[in-house]
Order: structure tokens, then sequence, then C-alpha cells
């Protein structure tokens, strides 16, 4: 059933406006996967803020056109899925895991920083730590210099104390 033109231009400014939230796109062949496995790969990308679609070429050249994913127009052949997403490192993460479990999901290439990148890039992406494993390592960094300063300064009354008790249990013996 094909879409009227009003219709694919509606696609169109839908994809356009995924995209210019988007840091990084993948493109990935899905022939051969059930609905059952589709459905359940968008639901996991849904989680993680991915926005995941089966759109035809010709309306996603359309979409990329002016913007910093134009350079992937060589990869769109054939039935594929799209993905865009603001955080790279959780889209290369769907799109890898999902692929270790099911084979029929191909992953072509995409596009980060403007610049096209093979399966082998977004495979490299995905084992770098996610962004909220980051955040977390900078603000245990942060926070280590303050805690160890509270502890120091808690340590001078904590040690008074224990030498009060200390004196105490020596005059009860």
């Amino acid at each position: 059933m094909s879409l009227k033109l009003a219709e694919k231009e509606q696609v169109v400014i839908a994809l356009q406006a995924k995209i210019a939230e988007a840091q990084a796109t993948v493109v990935a062949e899905y022939r051969g996967l059930t609905v059952a496995q589709m459905t359940a790969f968008r639901a996991e990308a849904m989680k993680q803020s991915v926005h995941v679609q089966v759109v035809k070429n010709t309306l996603l050249k359309r979409a990329l056109a002016g913007t910093p994913f134009a350079v992937m127009d060589s990869l769109l052949k054939g039935p594929l899925v799209f993905a865009a997403a603001e955080d790279p490192v959780a889209l290369a993460k769907i799109f890898t895991d999902f692929a270790k479990r099911f084979d029929k999901l191909v992953i072509t290439g995409g596009v980060l920083s403007g610049k096209q990148i093979d399966a082998a890039a977004i495979a490299q992406l995905s084992k770098m730590p996610s962004r909220e494993e980051l955040l977390a390592k900078l603000l245990g960094t942060m926070q280590a210099p303050v805690s160890g300063f509270v502890r120091t300064l808690n340590e001078v009354p904590s040690r008074f104390v224990r030498v009060l008790a200390a004196v105490r249990d020596q005059r009860a013996a």
C-alpha cells in the first residue's frame, strides 16, 4: 500500500525532526526477523531513547538531505531499519546486542559526527561505557576530595571520644 504525497511529506518531516535531535544514526538489514523480534527490538530501543523506524529509502534520503547525516546515502540499499539517537553509545549497544542475539539483523553502517562509520566501528563504539556510567565516575571523582576532607575533620572528635572512653574504662578497672 503506497502512501499519498501528503503522507510522505509528513513522514519526511517527522524523520527530519528526529534527525535534528540525533548525534548518531545507524541502518541495518532486518530481512528474516519476525514481527515479534522487531517489536522486542523497538521496545528495547525506546527504553534507551533510540528512535527506530522502517522507512522507504527514498523518503529517508529526502529527510537526510542537507544534514550532516547525508553522507549515509550510499548505505541506503535494500530493506533497512533506520535508527537515530542523541546517545551514540546507547544506539551502538542496542544494535550490536540485538545483532548478537539474532543473526538476521545485519548492521550496514551509520553516521557519527558527520562521518560515515561501518559495522566494525559501531561494534567498537558499543564497548564504551554508557553516558550514565561516565557521569557516575565523574561524580565519584568530584566527590572524592570532599568526602576525604570530611572524614579527616570527623576523625579529630572521634579520636577524642575514643580516648575519653579508654580513660573511663581504665579508671573503672
